[in-house]
C-alpha cells in the first residue's frame, strides 16, 4: 500500500512538472509548443516566426563571403549507387581581396576518379554547385552582399545554371516556394496554413556557438496518411537564433521530393560564426541525391570548412 501511494505521488509530481514546463501558442491555426525556459525569456512568438519567414540574413551571410579573405578546406565526394567512392576532390584554397576584386589560390588539391572531364571541367553538377558557392575562377570584381528585391534569379537562367539556382534556393531559403520544379507547387511553403498543419513545431532554448539561442524545431507529423506524406517536402528543419539579435547561428534540415521528372533527397547542416558585427558561415555539410532532367542521378557528400576570415 505504501509503495502504491509513493508511486502515485511520484506520478502526480512528474505530471505537474511536465505540464508546468510546456505551454503553447496559436500561430496560423497551429499550436506551437514552448519550453518553460522560452516562456521565461518572454519571447514574442508571432514576431519571432515572422522574422524567420522574412529573413534574408542567412543568404546575405553567404554573399558576404564574396567580399572577404578566407581559407577553406574543401572535401567533395561523389558516390555510386552502392555508396562506394566514385570520385573526389580534397583541397585547401585561399580567397584574396584586392581593389574590390576577389581571386582564389589553390594551395593544395588532390582528386580521384572522374571528378574532372577531359577539358578539366567538373564532371558532376554537385561539384559545379559547390564551386559556384565557394570557388572563384579568375578575377571577379564589384561584388557586394546586397540582396535587392529578388535574392535568386530563376527566370533568366536555363539548363544547369537554372538547376544550380534552384539548389541554392533550397539551401538558403528553405520554406520558400521554388519555381520551375515540376508539381512541387507550394508544398515547401512552411508558413502557409495548409502546409503548417502537416508539422509539429516547438521553440526551445540552447547554447549554440557559445551564445544563448532560441531553437525552432519543425518536424513532419508522424501520423500523416500516405496521401498527406506526398505533400511534404521538408521532413525536418532546426534553426538556432541568437537571443541577442535573432541572427541565424546554425541550421539543419532534411528534405526529399520526387516525381517522374525531378527527384532529390538532401540532408544539410550549416554553422555560422561572428565576424565583428556580422555573421559568416564557418561549416557546411551536405549529403544528398539529385536527379534532374537530362542528367544522371548524382549522390554527393561535401564539407566546406571556412576559417581565417579577414576584411
Amino acid at each position: 500500500m505504501i509503495f502504491r501511494t509513493l508511486c502515485l505521488l511520484f506520478f502526480c509530481l512528474a505530471f505537474s512538472r511536465l505540464t508546468a514546463q510546456d505551454s503553447s501558442v496559436l500561430y496560423n491555426g497551429r499550436m506551437i509548443q514552448l519550453r518553460e525556459v522560452v516562456i521565461r525569456k518572454g519571447i514574442d512568438v508571432p514576431s519571432f516566426l515572422q522574422r524567420l519567414k522574412d529573413d534574408t540574413g542567412f543568404y546575405k551571410s553567404f554573399k558576404y563571403l564574396r567580399t572577404l579573405q578566407f581559407k577553406a578546406i574543401n572535401d567533395i565526394r561523389m558516390l555510386d549507387r552502392k555508396g562506394q567512392l566514385k570520385a573526389s576532390l580534397n583541397s585547401t584554397t585561399y580567397q584574396y581581396i584586392s581593389s574590390d576584386c576577389r581571386t582564389m589560390e589553390v594551395m593544395e588539391e588532390k582528386t580521384s576518379g572522374d571528378f574532372y572531364d577531359a577539358d578539366n571541367n567538373y564532371n558532376y553538377y554537385t561539384a559545379a554547385l559547390y564551386a559556384s558557392l565557394f570557388f572563384t575562377k579568375g578575377k571577379v570584381c564589384g561584388e557586394t552582399d546586397v540582396i535587392g528585391q529578388t535574392a535568386f534569379n530563376i527566370q533568366q537562367k536555363k539548363g544547369m545554371d537554372r538547376h544550380k539556382e534552384q539548389l541554392k534556393m533550397l539551401f538558403f531559403n528553405p520554406g520558400v516556394p521554388i519555381p520551375g520544379i515540376p508539381f512541387m507547387g507550394d508544398k515547401i511553403s512552411l508558413f502557409d496554413p495548409d502546409v503548417t498543419a502537416r508539422y509539429d513545431m516547438n521553440i526551445d532554448y540552447d547554447i549554440c556557438q557559445g551564445e544563448p539561442a532560441f531553437v525552432l524545431h519543425i518536424l513532419k507529423k508522424q501520423d500523416l496518411s500516405n496521401f498527406e506524406k506526398k505533400k511534404v517536402v521538408i521532413d525536418e528543419m532546426k534553426t538556432w537564433f541568437a537571443q541577442s539579435d535573432l541572427a541565424v547561428l546554425g541550421r539543419t534540415y532534411k528534405m526529399a521530393y520526387g516525381n517522374m521528372l525531378y527527384d532529390f533527397d538532401v540532408l544539410m547542416e550549416v554553422k555560422m560564426t561572428r565576424l565583428g558585427n556580422r555573421i559568416v558561415p564557418s561549416l557546411l555539410r551536405y549529403n544528398g541525391e539529385w536527379d534532374v532532367p537530362f542528367k544522371k542521378k548524382e549522390r554527393g557528400v561535401f564539407t566546406a570548412t571556412l576559417f581565417d576570415f579577414r576584411h
